[in-house]
């Protein structure tokens, strides 16, 4: 029996209800800058509201989710890492780590890790220049079905078009780099709870190219889940993007949220996220 039949476990999972910032239904298409606009440009064209939405804690049914089935997974894994903020550490301890957990999770015979980002929770970041990463707290997925074989042919460019006659997939993983975690836990969206309408193709704009992620607006139908007290040798592995047709989960929204059972002094939310491409025949 699938989770999504299994009706009376998910009834019972126990919950926090919070806030998820959609986007607004607009005509223009969605822009966000990842980094600072010309002048007199707004870093982002997007409105976003809230909506209240039930999490529910994903730690019951962790060994019924799959990439394929829902999108996401939760893993036992103790890194060897001693300081995740050290680049030159994590390329080389913490990649091939990486690289043996999504092969074992996918079956892939090929994972391209392209990039990782540390996030560490600051009171006005914003107003700081030097700012480390914050969490998103919108909900959005950061590959398309049309950006996921891009980014094959941007950084494998003399490969991509055989890697892209197989099947190919965008995976992360998702990790605190201090737990238990309490502030601003990271949420998954079970993927077959949407609609492809659901999803509105956005650019995100760099320096030297533009990217395409998906907004997402708000529906009911949504079903969220969330690790309570997250620990630093758990993993979570979210699937972004899948050209295989054939599976259940392809697209995964994801957006971090604000616990309302968290304690005021919870220790602000340290966090790294790995981005693979996965590669099968």
């Amino acid at each position: 029996m699938t989770l999504q039949e299994n009706l009376d476990v998910l009834a019972n999972l126990s919950h926090v209800v919070a806030d998820m910032n959609y986007l607004v239904p607009m005509v223009e298409r969605p822009r966000n800058y990842a980094y600072d606009p010309p002048a007199g440009v707004s870093r982002t064209n997007a409105e976003h509201e809230a909506h209240a939405v039930k999490i529910s804690d994903a730690r019951p049914i962790a060994g019924q989710v799959s990439l394929d089935a829902n999108g996401f997974s939760l893993i036992d894994h103790r890194s060897a890492v001693k300081d995740f903020f050290d680049d030159e550490e994590v390329r080389r301890v913490y990649y091939p780590e990486i690289e043996r957990i999504v092969k074992e999770a996918t079956g892939a015979y090929r994972v391209h890790i392209f990039d990782h980002t540390t996030r560490r929770r600051v009171p006005d970041a914003e107003s700081q220049a030097n700012a480390p990463r914050q969490p998103v707290r919108r909900v959005h997925i950061d590959h398309t079905a049309r950006s996921g074989p891009q980014r094959v042919r941007d950084l494998l460019p003399d490969e991509a078009e055989e890697l892209l006659k197989g099947r190919v997939q965008v995976v992360n993983v998702w990790r605190p780099i201090k737990g238990p975690l309490l502030d601003s836990p990271l949420a998954v969206c079970d993927a077959t709870s949407i609609r492809f309408e659901d999803l509105v193709p956005s650019d995100l704009v760099y320096q030297h190219r533009v990217g395409e992620t998906y907004s997402v607006k708000y529906s009911p139908d949504h079903r969220w889940y969330y690790v309570p007290r997250m620990r630093t040798d758990e993993a979570l592995l979210l699937k972004c993007s899948d050209t295989s047709a054939g599976v259940p989960a392809r697209f995964t929204p994801h957006s971090a949220f604000t616990d309302p059972t968290a304690p005021l002094d919870a220790p602000p939310r340290e966090s790294i996220e790995v981005r693979t491409l996965v590669f099968h025949r």
